[in-house]
């Protein structure tokens, strides 16, 4: 039954008109428009999609260079500022060494400057108590001069007659004896 109704099927297809008569197709339209369209797909194809196909792999190789080399220089960067982070700290380093070499500069500076000054202070007390000694001397031995000078004017006086010169030198010199025993 089934291969009855297919044979029943393609008789009546086959009596039908085809498509070439029903729509009235001809061969030779078919070539020619074949043809044209042929032509316009090779004109379309070497002049517009060739080159934007070769315009957009260029435009991706250079998206693809851009971010290479966005992602060197992002690399570039790390390393420029971890060199910038270890200059830093470097120079803190540095920094913090000049710092404590100057403080210690400046107390060594001190330090000596007070020596000088304490050396300078005992060097003129020492001076100033020689002066004062020598001022001492000198003041014992104009003081035992004059006593003795008055000595010998007292004793003249007294024993109420001029001395010599060899006299007065002589109670002079027993004057000065006497007194720097004293």
């Amino acid at each position: 039954m089934t291969l009855s109704l297919f044979l029943a099927a393609a008789a009546e297809h086959a009596a039908s008109p085809g498509i070439v008569e029903k729509f009235g197709l001809e061969p030779k339209y078919i070539a020619i428009q074949t043809f044209s369209f042929l032509v316009v797909m090779a004109v379309l194809y070497f002049f517009g999609i060739k080159p934007t196909v070769a315009a957009m792999e260029e435009r991706n190789a250079k998206i693809a260079s851009g971010l290479k080399h966005a992602e060197e220089m992002q690399a570039k960067l790390a390393a420029a500022q971890q060199e910038s982070a270890a200059l830093v700290k470097k120079a803190q380093g540095e920094a913090t060494r000049i710092i404590d070499d100057a403080r210690k500069t400046a107390k060594d500076f001190l330090d000596k400057q007070t020596q000088d000054a304490a050396a300078k202070s005992n060097d003129l007390l020492a001076k100033a108590q020689q002066a004062i000694e020598l001022e001492h001397k000198k003041m014992l031995n104009e003081a035992r001069g004059e006593i003795a000078r008055l000595v010998v004017t007292t004793t003249e006086r007294v024993l109420a007659k001029k001395l010599t010169d060899a006299d007065r030198a002589a109670y002079n010199d027993a004057a000065t004896r006497e007194l720097t025993s004293v």
